[in-house]
């Protein structure tokens, strides 16, 4: 793989295992709203979308009021109540230690919000591995490249200097949209199927396999 100028991470479900925590608040906000709760899958599918388009896409409403109380209610839920632990998958700091190391250059482009990001970053002590960032909460939301755009216009890049990695369709989608090449990783929420049809330059199955593919 070519020596890109910018690596640029989503960070739910491709550096950290947070599917199940972001399932289970969901699910406890719908109940808390009372509302039909969703299945796993259903949950699993919007992951990466900010969270109140997320929210209208999968409760199926444009009830902004709706919306808005299970957003409160999701992230009362996430911050207070729901326990479920939030591992960077393994190998992560590794890989993140040695590309540093290696003189590359790291981003993320992720569908939490400024404070979820930083939080994270806190809890996992990674923020310094990266060079810059862009949320939910500054940009357009996910499959639009409005993200990318925006990191690569900071950095004085173009597309093809710029690399995205990331789990969901959202994450091909917004790359390919701007003719950025971006790489699956099918350890996440979306099919590896789902990626493919956004060819991507590759699919991995593990941060090791990742790691391998950016040092080559």
């Amino acid at each position: 793989m070519k020596q890109y100028e910018l690596i640029i991470f989503d960070w739910d479900g491709t550096l950290m295992d947070s599917a199940a925590k972001i399932v289970h608040c969901m699910q406890q906000a719908a109940r808390h709203c009372e509302v039909d709760v969703p299945s796993d899958e259903a949950v699993s599918h919007i992951i990466g979308i900010s969270l109140k388009p997320a929210i209208k896409q999968l409760f199926n409403t444009d009830d902004d009021h709706l919306a808005e109380r299970l957003v409160l209610a999701y992230k009362e839920v996430y911050l207070g109540v729901d326990t479920t632990p939030c591992p960077l998958f393994n190998g992560v700091e590794t890989m993140l230690s040695d590309l540093v190391a290696k003189q590359r250059t790291l981003a993320v482009a992720t569908g939490k919000a400024r404070r979820g990001l930083e939080r994270a970053w806190r809890q996992t002590g990674t923020g310094h591995y990266f060079t810059t960032s862009r949320c939910a909460d500054e940009a357009e939301s996910k499959p639009s490249p409005d993200m990318l755009l925006q990191l690569i216009k900071e950095r004085g890049l173009t597309p093809a200097q710029a690399l995205m990695i990331g789990d969901t369709t959202y994450d091909m989608q917004m790359a390919q949209s701007i003719g950025m090449d971006r790489v699956g990783v099918s350890y996440g929420v979306h099919a590896q199927v789902h990626l493919e049809k956004h060819k991507p330059k590759a699919i991995v199955h593990s941060i090791a396999e990742l790691h391998e593919v950016l040092t080559a």
